[in-house]
């Protein structure tokens, strides 16, 4: 495939050699013992030392996994980078372990120490986190019980690895005839499927997947029962009032975020419905299943571009952002932060990545596809997110939550397909666009919603005492979904089990942040066009943050408050006048 150097990423900004990796993997591998500062923490100088040297190694190790793992992901065939990032790897789990002690020290101190240390002007780069051991310290067991949870959290642990087994090993997806032709199928052979212009193709891959699913429902429904129970078992342990509580509050999430989204998203289910309505009218069917929603609104309609060419229609697309933003587009192209194209052994999908000591990095795999162009825009919003973090906050605050990060990358994609929708002029690609954006909105928004709901209920209902059957899971996932979806849409049997697919339920609460994210992102993107340098300035104070405070409250400098409905309000009002458009094209 693409051999020029200008498409590959330069992985020798980290390191020239895997000599140079070596020399500082020995380095780092020496420097592990932090047993001197075990038992000293509640003294203020003590503290201050253990943290400097903590960060030196922390640092160290990060840089030299980046290394390992872009080299790995370039050529996974390569079992000498494969061994260097098992090797750093063991070395952070060392460090992790002999670290161990220190948040547990910190919880047990004095609440009026800890809060000395908080207001200390020479632990302030520390404050925030500080802040939260403090918020955390009344679910903080003694040290016994403490080390009693640390050896069940091995065992309890195994829900999600017996369910990845079942999924990627023991998944009997077998391959399918269909018009005198055997189909293969896959995980990623049914996404295609799903989008093919063939319907009776996409009913019998439908049926034959969901057939593997239903074959092993009892192990995956006994497996996620088990999981739920080991959520709300820690959650009850560590005096959260619910499993939801506690997965909330490791991000500094209040609940009432998790309950606005659901709340506002059933006030906007009407919308959707629409929506479906007039899918099921484009497509021209008298009745829509399952196996039809994927499939393009539009046909035949697609950005098929060049890579150089893709990446300056995102230049131009992000221009709302100012000529900082641009420039540093340019620089990220030109200085060679992305590798481009696929090759072979090469790690497939996308992702941004990089250190504090490192500028950020970019994978892709990139295609003539309209997918693959609002890609570079999407890793691109990562990255320089990370590039304005580490460029302003100091190391420990550097690394923003999970929470906000999908809402850089989506504010991109936005920016990027409100600027093609005001140039295009074919009515066509036009309503092309719009669907594109429609179909983003319902399957972020609405479905990770879905499945948040789904969560809510499953550990509700454990925390109740009722167990969990492939009875009521099913009933319950059945309901949900014709309430999202409506009357336009006939529910194919086989949705009722759809949640049995769904990799993410075994970390459980992690969806509906995707949701959070697209409602922040559409309504920091409406600013930014609406209100100019002034939306600008403050979005970029956003992406310089870090984890400098709470994600909801960093979010409030955006002009975003997730407490309230404004965003939500805002994020459907996007989806109903893209369908309003849609509607007159």
């Amino acid at each position: 495939m693409e051999k020029d150097l200008r498409f590959k990423w330069a992985t020798e900004d980290l390191y020239k050699t895997c000599e140079d990796w070596e020399k500082d993997f020995k380095a780092v591998a020496g420097k592990l013992d932090f047993s001197a500062y075990k038992g000293k923490l509640g003294d203020k100088n003590s503290l201050k030392e253990y943290l400097s040297a903590s960060e030196k190694v922390s640092r160290a190790l990060e840089k030299l996994y980046l290394f390992a793992h872009m080299r790995h992901d370039e050529n996974t065939k390569d079992s000498l980078f494969d061994s260097m990032l098992n090797r750093v790897m063991s070395v952070f789990v060392k460090f992790e372990s002999e670290t161990s002690f220190v948040v547990p020290e910190l919880t047990s101190l004095d609440e009026s120490v800890l809060k000395s240390y908080i207001e200390d002007e020479e632990l302030k780069d520390y404050d925030y986190a500080l802040k939260c051991i403090l918020k955390d310290k009344p679910h903080v067991l003694s040290e016994s019980e403490e080390k009693l949870l640390s050896f069940s959290s091995e065992a309890l642990s195994s829900f999600q690895d017996i369910f990845s087994k079942i999924d990627n090993a023991d998944l009997p997806l077998k391959s399918f005839r269909y018009n005198g032709k055997t189909y293969p199928l896959s995980h990623g052979y049914y996404g295609v499927y799903m989008h093919d212009s063939d319907r009776n193709l996409r009913k019998k891959a439908f049926k034959t997947y969901y057939k593997a699913y239903t074959s092993l429902i009892n192990v995956i429904s006994a497996t996620y029962y088990g999981n739920v129970k080991k959520d709300a078992f820690y959650a009850k342990a560590k005096k959260y009032p619910s499993a939801l509580a506690a997965a909330v509050a490791r991000e500094d999430v209040p609940v009432s975020v998790y309950k606005n989204l659901i709340k506002s998203v059933h006030k906007a289910l009407p919308v959707l419905h629409e929506y479906m309505k007039e899918k099921k009218s484009c497509l021209n069917y008298d009745k829509m299943y399952c196996y039809d929603i994927y499939v393009p609104t539009v046909a035949d309609a697609e950005l098929k571009m060049e890579y150089d060419d893709a990446y300056e229609l995102v230049i131009k697309g992000l221009s709302p952002l100012g000529k900082e933003y641009g420039k540093l587009l340019k620089k990220a192209h030109d200085e060679r932060w992305l590798d481009v194209y696929e090759s072979d052994g090469k790690r497939s999908g996308a992702y941004s990545t990089g250190v504090y000591d490192s500028h950020p990095y970019v994978l892709l795999n990139y295609q003539k596809t309209t997918h693959d162009v609002f890609t570079i825009a999407h890793e691109m919003g990562h990255s320089i997110h990370s590039y304005f973090s580490q460029n302003t906050q100091p190391y420990p605050k550097a690394d923003y939550k999970i929470f906000v990060a999908e809402v850089a990358s989506t504010v991109n994609e936005v920016l990027l397909i409100k600027y093609l929708l005001k140039e295009e002029k074919d009515v066509k690609m036009k309503k092309y666009l719009l669907s594109y954006l429609m179909e983003m909105i319902r399957t972020t928004l609405f479905r990770q919603t879905k499945f948040a709901e789904f969560e809510e209920y499953a550990h509700a209902s454990v925390e109740k005492g009722m167990p969990l059957t492939v009875e009521n899971m099913c009933k319950y996932y059945l309901k949900l979904h014709r309430k999202y979806y409506g009357k336009a849409l006939t529910s194919s049997s086989e949705i009722k089990y759809e949640w049995a697919r769904i990799p993410h339920f075994y970390t459980a609460f992690y969806v509906y942040k995707y949701a959070t994210g697209i409602i922040s992102a559409l309504s920091i993107a409406d600013r930014i066009l609406t209100e100019g340098d002034k939306a600008v300035k403050e979005y970029f104070a956003f992406l310089s943050s870090g984890s400098s405070a709470g994600p909801v409250e960093l979010l409030k400098i955006a002009g975003v408050d997730l407490t309230t409905e404004k965003p939500f309000v805002n994020a459907f009002k996007v989806f109903e006048d893209a369908l309003e458009e849609f509607k007159k094209l």
